[in-house]
């Protein structure tokens, strides 16, 4: 999922933007750090104390629940506080998964490199947007078509046992999820998102279905059933 938002036309122009949206990035990225730290560190509590999974009704309304709660915070201080919420309860329910994953032989490695692919494809986008300083709005409908067609493969995936689907769609969202980090940098980097707020669940987003979908594929790819 992601907070798919256009870009306003003319926002990318002039200094000002560029200065605004330079002190938006760093604000950003200084957030973004730091929920991802809470979220690591919720997602260790969980796998810790050993959290069953969450059922999936629960985990829907908190995760929109939160989501929603910070859009509309997002202009005050306690959207921070909302932003923490949302963050530190993604990664509480990422706990279990990470939990299934280490018991299977090899599981250590398995989430370590899931961990690092994720950092060193955020780190390599990120860096190309801000030297090329290339605007990639003209991706967005690209994207949102995409994640409507990986959602409704994803849904294939569940109901129906399709030889490679749950291959292909992994590797479907982790080929969106890099073009929504060049996408958001951009959006970020040109003024098109301005909220450092909204800026960071969209990044955080990008990285948390990054990473989960690289861990499902490796999972996959490395089983020998």
């Amino acid at each position: 999922m992601n907070s798919y938002q256009p870009l306003p036309v003319g926002a990318r122009t002039g200094a000002p933007s560029t200065v605004q949206g330079h002190r938006v990035l760093r604000n950003t990225y200084l957030l973004l750090s730091m929920t991802l730290l809470f979220s690591a560190a919720t997602a260790g509590f969980a796998v810790v104390t050993q959290a069953p999974p969450m059922h999936w009704l629960l985990m829907l309304v908190g995760m929109f629940g939160l989501l929603f709660l910070t859009m509309k915070l997002r202009n005050s201080a306690w959207g921070l506080a909302s932003v923490f919420a949302f963050t530190g309860f993604m990664g509480y329910t990422l706990g279990p998964v990470l939990s299934r994953y280490l018991a299977l032989p090899g599981g250590g490695e398995l989430v370590m490199g899931a961990m690092g692919l994720t950092g060193l494809i955020f780190l390599s986008l990120s860096a190309y947007v801000l030297v090329s300083r290339r605007d990639f709005s003209f991706m967005g409908g690209f994207l949102f078509v995409g994640l409507i067609v990986a959602l409704v493969a994803s849904l294939a995936a569940m109901f129906f046992s399709v030889p490679g689907l749950h291959v292909a769609v992994s590797a479907m969202v982790v080929m969106l999820m890099s073009g929504f980090i060049l996408y958001d940098t951009s959006s970020i980097l040109h003024g098109g998102e301005t909220n450092y707020i909204m800026a960071t669940v969209a990044l955080y987003l990008d990285i948390f279905n990054l990473f989960t979908s690289l861990l499902q594929l490796l999972g996959i790819l490395g089983s020998d059933d």
